[in-house]
Order: structure tokens, then sequence, then C-alpha cells
């Protein structure tokens, strides 16, 4: 379906069933039976259309916007689920379109150096080693089969922008679905941490990170004076509320990703075409008016918790000694796992209990992807991070200044994103394939 070729009303129409769907979650059971139907249609979509208008890329969009909704309202098969729909729709969009498929032996070399490490994983009695290594190695694989399809494969604009389109309608759903969820707001001691209770009982780490996506999503929109509800007003309002939702997660590492993103973005278009600068500068006139109520009001309602959470303060005002919230303790610690194993790394998932044999107190997961493979794969590891950051480099190269514009916003997003939540989710992983496409005309 081309939502842009469709009836005027289309997507407020498939925006209000999706806000309805945030309702309904909670009553998890109703949406693991959509989300299995849905996920069946998908794979029927693709065969039967071939996947001639890029419906696996259209699906693929949809799983990754959805992964975290459902994952916080419990209604998906297993919690890795939403990365295994994604692969599954691309791997059947791969093998059911005639033409040549186009690869790059690089992502091979780095599959293949990535699985080695599985050789060293050896977890405590009683863990179980298959969720070790899915926890840890499923988000690389949808980078792996992301980065696979889409590289040098054309896309026009306007499949691109529905692509996005698709990414969001699930947001509108766990928007919803939060806004219900959570409780009054005078009821709320907000603290200088990221707060559950605010982002539907889930981790407002995915949260903020899905949020800060589909902030960009309609600024992205906005500034191409395309409107996702049909109407650019809606729109706009619908932006505020999400950055306000995204505020009061109490999350950093989402919402500043989606900003740094957009301004890149911005950067590169006006590269492109010096003549948007008045444009440029009306939205960021408007944009920073607005920025600014926001954050006043979400401040004034949180006690002033949201300057003392953004500026690295505790709960009294104090300047915390580390305002990655515990996670250079875990850098530490892994550097110290990849001195002592230093070629082949300590093996995948054992970081996590490695920290917690150690009795420095420092027990949880990576949130970063970076030292994660160099704890875990070592010197593999590095050359992992080489391929994995240089191959698109080179692709930049060879783009546009407006192709840039895009490739690298989604660059953007993969790197920061592993930066603060690891590939917990499928998103950053499939960002990144994005970041290898050949954006074409339209009328292509």
């Amino acid at each position: 379906m081309n939502l842009f070729k469709t009836h005027k009303y289309s997507s407020l129409i498939l925006i209000l069933i999706h806000v309805i769907m945030g309702f309904v979650g909670r009553t998890g059971s109703i949406m693991k039976i959509f989300y299995i139907g849905i996920f069946l249609f998908s794979i029927y979509d693709i065969i039967i259309k071939k996947n001639k208008k890029e419906e696996a890329f259209l699906w693929a969009c949809y799983f990754v916007g959805a992964e975290v909704f459902f994952r916080m309202t419990k209604s998906t098969i297993s919690y890795e689920f939403g990365k295994y729909s994604v692969i599954v729709v691309l791997v059947i969009g791969i093998l059911v379109k005639s033409g040549k498929q186009r690869f790059s032996l690089s992502y091979f070399i780095y599959l293949f150096l990535l699985l080695l490490g599985i050789v060293f994983t050896d977890v405590p009695d009683g863990e179980s080693i298959r969720k070790a290594i899915a926890f840890n190695l499923t988000g690389p694989v949808v980078l792996f089969i992301s980065a696979f399809y889409f590289f040098k494969r054309k896309i026009t604009r306007n499949t691109l922008l529905e692509g996005m389109v698709y990414i969001i309608l699930p947001i509108f759903s766990m928007i919803s679905y939060m806004y219900f969820r959570t409780p009054d707001l005078k009821e709320i001691v907000f603290r200088g941490s990221a707060n559950f209770e605010t982002s539907g009982g889930f981790g407002p780490n995915q949260v903020a990170t899905i949020i800060g996506v589909g902030a960009f999503i309609l600024i992205l929109f906005l500034f191409f004076n395309k409107k996702i509800s049909g109407f650019l007003f809606l729109d706009a309002v619908v932006l505020v509320y999400f950055i306000y939702r995204g505020l009061l997660t109490f999350s950093r590492g989402g919402i500043l990703t989606g900003a740094i993103a957009f301004f890149v973005f911005i950067g590169f278009m006006f590269f492109h075409n010096v003549k948007i600068i008045k444009l440029i500068l009306k939205y960021f006139i408007v944009g920073t008016v607005a920025l600014i109520g926001v954050w006043l009001y979400t401040s004034n309602i949180t006690g002033g918790m949201l300057d003392n959470r953004y500026t690295g303060k505790n709960s009294k005002g104090e300047q915390k000694e580390d305002i990655t919230s515990g996670r250079l303790d875990i850098i530490n610690t892994q550097f110290d796992n990849f001195y002592e194993s230093p070629w082949f790394g300590i093996g995948v998932g054992n970081g996590k209990y490695e920290r917690q044999l150690s009795g420095d107190g420092v027990t949880a997961a990576s949130h970063n992807e970076v030292t994660r493979l160099v704890e875990e794969h070592g010197f593999l590891g590095v050359i992992i991070l080489f391929i994995l950051i240089f191959v698109p480099i080179l692709h930049f190269f060879k783009s546009s200044n407006y192709q840039r514009a895009f490739l690298i916003s989604f660059y953007v997003f993969w790197f920061l994103t592993i930066n603060h939540s690891a590939m917990r989710i499928a998103f950053p992983g499939f960002m990144y394939g994005l970041s290898l496409i050949n954006i074409t005309r339209d009328e292509e």
C-alpha cells in the first residue's frame, strides 16, 4: 500500500487504529493474536507480491517500530521475536524477488568473526547458553541481514518515506499505551534516574530510543511539508507530545540521539541546497520556542528533576561523579577483561557473568555494543568494528549531499544507539542497513 497515493485520510485512520491498539494493549493476549496475525500476513504479502514494491522493507520497518510496544505489552512469542520478525521478512524478500542481489564480502567476514565468539561461551551452571547467545547476537544478526538486503539497493525517496510511516505507526500504539498505563503524574516521585512509571512500566532506555525515532520521523516530514496524519498542524502537535513523553522517561540517550541525527540531516541538506537556509531558520526558531515551552512545562511537572537529570545531578541537585548511570563502571571492567583475553575475548554473553563473579558490584549486561565486542570477541571484535564503521563511510563518499543527509543520519542513529543501548532491539541494526542504500528519484 502506498500511503502517499491512497485516500487523504488513510494515514489518519491507520493512526487512530494504532492509538486504539495502545488502549487494547493492556490485555496482552489479544495483542499476541494480532502480532502473530500481522506477522503471518506480512509473509503472505511479500510472497504474493514477490517483493516488487519493497514490501519486505516496509514490513521490516513496521516490526522495527513495533518491537518495543509488543515487548512492553508482553504480546510476543519470545523476547527476541521482534528481531526474528525483521530477519524473516528481509530474508523472504531476498528469496522471492528475481534479479541480482548485490552484497559485500565484508559483511560475511563480519558474520564469521561474530560467530567465532560462540566457541568461547561458557555460562555458569543453571544459566541458559542459548539465551545468553540470543540476547547478545540476535541484534548483530539483524544488522548482517539488513546490510545484506540493503547494500546498494535502489530505493526511491517516496518508498523510503513510506517506510518511515510504517515505523511510526506502531509508535503511536506505544505512546497511547504509555498514556493509559502511566499513573497520575502527581503521584510519581521523580528522581535523578530513568523512570519506569512514565515509560509504560518498561525499560525507559528502549522506550526513549523509539520515541526519539518517532520524533525524528515527524520532524523529517514537517521539513518536507508532507503530512503523516493528513494535517500539518496535527503532526506538529503530535511531535510536541512525543518530545514531552520522551522527556518524561528521564532516559536521555534516545532523545539526544534523535536530535543529533536530525541536525546532521539538516546540515547535509544545507550543503545540498544553500537556498533552504530560510526554511531551516524558520523551523529552527519555531522549534526552539516549542522545545523551550515543552521543557519548562515538563520540568515544572517533575519538580525540576528533569533539569537535574540532563545536567548529571542527583535528586538533591548535587553533581554526580558518574553521569553515565553506571555505564562507565561496566566499560572499565570490559577493558580489564579485554586485557586478560585480548585475542579472542571471553566469549559471547560471558561479560555479564564475569562481572557477577568479580565481586566488584557491577553486574549489569553491557549497554555499549562497541565495548561488548572488544570484551567478548577480543581483537576479532576490533576487526568487526573496523568493518562496520568504514564500509558505510566509503559508501558516503560516492553519494550526493542529498543522499548523505539520509544515509549519515541513519548511520548516526546506529552508532549512537549502540553506545547507550547496545543492540537490545532490532532498530540500530536495521538503521545501519539503511545507511547502505542508494536513494533514487521517485520516478525511477
